[in-house]
């Protein structure tokens, strides 16, 4: 299957396929692609004599495959865009295929191009029959390290602005993966900076998030099992938008069972300058672990952190965690701010009587 980069310096080489299927579950990304492709396929003058764009379950065979005959005007070649590909009509599906099988000639018109593109997951699974046939291009969600890096590229290609990797960094942690939000946030900096560099405190200015009042902060003072400073930065970013008491549920629970398999680690003879290494190669396998920050940040905070956990404080955690998951989803008179401050206690203050009265009993 193509990659992206693939994709694109098609398109910076104007090499066009007859047929492209563009699927995935991150729908920013889908979308940017698709803007990209009728930008580099379409002249603007005689873009709209040249470009159709129908619904799947609306169009028929007939119709379909008369915008699949119809010659461009008055340009190089003529787009047909067909939205939620995954509900294609049987007979709309084999004008889709004639079309593919045309293609096949020597003598086939290149001045053509089909674009299917696929919804979300839950309106249907692409056709693997199509995407095998056609130039494919799927999207999937930005993990990690990868989301600053978007930030910094997204900045510079489409606003014409840069960003210091501080501020991207911020941002990551205001916003997470939701790559429509950060476009926005980005948007808004841009206007604000006037062009200039965007830094951290343009992102404070802003946004509203500051250095120091993180997702990644508080997960820092947890990681250290430091009570009084998880709770004094609870409310500050609870308060931030896109971050919710779910969310910080999740990122707790990765970074505990990140600590537990470090501390695994560390008994089989891990040194801990080799633990980080160990640790980028478990986020990799692991795919969409939610860490609420950067994959550099939480490695480092993570393996500084494994000390002041045992096997008992991990378990008594990983109990209170799923306790609080349970508190936040059902219905409650617990406002989240509370549920949230009693799991820190319980993570950081572990009560040792019941270990002690184990103890004496055994």
């Amino acid at each position: 299957m193509p990659d992206d980069r693939a994709f694109y310096k098609s398109l910076a080489s104007r090499s066009f396929e007859r047929a492209y299927s563009i699927h995935g579950e991150e729908e920013f990304l889908k979308d940017a692609a698709v803007r990209q492709l009728l930008a580099a396929a379409l002249d603007a003058a005689t873009r709209d004599f040249n470009l159709d764009i129908r619904d799947a379950a609306s169009v028929d065979a007939e119709a379909l495959a008369s915008l699949l005959a119809t010659p461009p005007m008055m340009a190089e070649r003529r787009v047909v865009l067909i939205r939620d590909a995954a509900s294609l009509r049987k007979d709309a599906r084999a004008a889709v295929d004639l079309f593919l099988q045309q293609g096949a000639s020597k003598d086939a018109a290149s001045d053509i191009i089909l674009v299917l593109v696929f919804g979300p997951p839950d309106r249907g699974k692409p056709d693997r029959v199509l995407v095998q046939r056609t130039f494919s291009l799927e999207t999937e969600p930005l993990t990690g390290n990868r989301v600053p890096k978007w930030i910094v590229h997204h900045a510079s290609s489409v606003l014409g602005v840069s960003v210091t990797d501080a501020a991207a960094a911020l941002l990551f942690e205001h916003a997470g993966n939701d790559l429509g939000a950060l476009a926005g946030e980005l948007d808004k900096l841009a206007s604000y900076t006037n062009g200039g560099v965007i830094d951290e405190a343009a992102v404070s200015a802003v946004v509203g998030v500051r250095r120091g009042e993180t997702l990644g902060d508080f997960l820092d003072a947890v990681g250290r099992r430091d009570a009084p400073r998880a709770l004094a930065l609870l409310a500050h970013v609870l308060d931030q938008p896109k971050v919710s008491a779910v969310q910080i549920v999740m990122a707790l629970t990765t970074q505990t069972q990140a600590l537990a398999w470090g501390r695994a680690m560390r008994a089989r003879g891990t040194s801990v300058g080799r633990l980080s290494g160990e640790y980028y190669d478990l986020l990799k396998s692991a795919g969409g672990a939610y860490t609420g920050r950067p994959w550099g940040e939480a490695v480092k905070s993570w393996a500084s952190s494994i000390d002041a956990w045992d096997d008992a404080a991990l378990d008594h955690a990983m109990e209170a965690l799923l306790a609080a998951d349970i508190a936040l989803k059902e219905t409650r008179v617990s406002a989240d701010e509370e549920i949230l401050a009693r799991l820190v206690l319980s993570m950081c203050v572990m009560d040792e009587r019941p270990a002690r009265r184990r103890a004496a009993v055994a």
